[in-house]
């Protein structure tokens, strides 16, 4: 069974920050794409229109995760699904959007009989565990402690390892074809008008709001290699199972070196928030799972850079001369 460009696909969240690059790269491969979104006629979803074969290949679905009937009208008929659409937040009520939202859209998905789901996850259904060793690698086999996610208030990470593990569960019901897609932060241009989460860390540093940095480490990716990722899981038929796209693992202190280097003209923090313990170091990861596909990651340090001309371009940021 082949899976390319002829066929029609469905993306939920496609006015998001990942939903915008794969709907774009989506088209760009000749795929018809129907995207999912709160209100077609909103104007921060007109950049979907303006992509480059939209006119021919695009279509703007009303759909909310929670409401079945438009979910259903936009996945009837598609080949594939890609579930992107899930709420950036750590505010607890919103855990009931990201799980059961995820379950509808695999159950209409098996009731229409779609031959590929890939879901997007997220790192924080894989890192937030305190007994994991400092020398373990984070591979597609690790998994957040939900009771530590509890007991610290990180409901983001609760709400998508609770998604993650649900999609699974039915998958594994119903028969489903399920790729799952999982990203660290992500950097790099912004199709949509709105500010990401990912580019307000970055605007918080620029702008000089953030007046210190947390001595800790987090992954990063370009947006591009998730978008292409996605598709990669997709079209390869004997792909499967869990793919964890990381691209580099960096210290605070090393995101805000390269934000100095590269745009020296904006007041960022050189100070750490906790100056008494030792630096944190780095983990060990494994991106092999997605690299065996044939993903070439682009350098976390040019996602960053596209990602500040993008804050600036888009009015998020003034434009502040180089003193250099």
């Amino acid at each position: 069974m082949s899976f390319d460009g002829s066929m029609t696909v469905c993306v939920t969240g496609a006015g998001g920050f990942i939903g915008s690059w794969l709907v774009n790269l989506l088209l760009q491969k000749d795929y018809t794409v129907r995207a999912t979104v709160r209100n077609p006629e909103d104007p921060k979803n007109r950049h979907l229109k303006k992509l480059p074969g939209a006119e021919e290949k695009l279509t703007l679905w009303r759909a909310d995760v929670l409401h079945r009937a438009g979910l259903a009208e936009a996945i009837n008929g598609c080949d594939g699904v890609f579930h992107t659409a899930s709420p950036v937040t750590n505010d607890q009520d919103k855990i009931v959007v990201a799980v059961e939202g995820t379950k509808n859209v695999l159950n209409i998905a098996a009731d229409a009989a779609v031959r590929r789901v890939v879901l997007t996850s997220s790192y924080g259904a894989v890192h937030m565990n305190p007994h994991r060793s400092p020398e373990d690698t984070v591979d597609e086999g690790c998994w957040s402690d939900l009771d530590f996610c509890r007991k610290t208030n990180n409901w983001y990470c609760y709400a998508k390892m609770m998604a993650e593990q649900a999609a699974w569960e039915i998958a594994e019901e119903r028969g489903l074809n399920l790729m799952v897609v999982v990203p660290p932060v992500t950097f790099g241009p912004m199709l949509q008008p709105m500010l990401n989460a990912s580019g307000l860390l970055l605007a918080k540093y620029l702008s000089g709001r953030k007046k210190a940095f947390p001595n800790a480490v987090q992954g990063y990716v370009h947006v591009k290699d998730i978008a292409a990722a996605h598709i990669l899981v997709y079209e390869t038929p004997s792909a499967g199972g869990r793919y964890l796209c990381i691209a580099e693992v960096l210290h605070r202190a090393d995101l805000m070196g390269l934000l100095n280097e590269m745009f020296p003209q904006y007041p960022i923090t050189n100070r750490c928030e906790d100056e008494l313990s030792p630096r944190v170091k780095p983990y060990k990861f494994s991106n092999q799972r997605v690299i065996d596909l044939g993903l070439k990651f682009i350098p976390v340090k040019q996602a960053i850079y596209e990602m500040v001309v993008s804050l600036v371009e888009n009015g998020h940021l003034p434009l502040i001369p180089s003193k250099i």
